[in-house]
């Protein structure tokens, strides 16, 4: 089994900073990207933020603001000034490679159940 957990969400003021975390683990042979998406209620998801081979992307909503870091398989979203139009439930999604013996290794990806963010004006 894999585990996909968030932590780090919150309220805060505008203009103000919160660092999201997400842990995996579990039944892995190593974890390939890892990305940060994000739903406002009545909006479709959208990709934040994505990492992968220390390559980094993000919106452009949140460029200049927002950082992805990664250390092993755990990846972070540090968010500076924030706003009001951030406000959502923010998701971690990743591909893992699932190794099995008899079928060798697989990719297989998994999101965790998210964290929420609350930005007031």
């Amino acid at each position: 089994q894999v585990q996909v957990v968030e932590s780090g969400g919150g309220s805060v003021e505008s203009g103000g900073s919160l660092r999201l975390a997400c842990v995996v683990s579990g039944n892995i042979f190593s974890v390939k990207d890892m990305n940060w998406h994000r739903q406002a209620p009545g909006k479709r998801r959208e990709l934040v933020a994505e990492i992968n081979r220390g390559q980094t992307k993000y919106a452009d909503s949140v460029k200049g603001r927002f950082t992805i870091s990664r250390d092993r398989n755990t990846v972070y979203l540090q968010m500076n000034s924030l706003k009001p139009e951030d406000t959502a439930r923010y998701f971690c999604e990743c591909t893992v490679e699932i190794y099995t013996d008899g079928l060798g290794s697989y990719d297989e990806r998994f999101w965790g159940q998210g964290t929420q963010v609350t930005v007031a004006s």
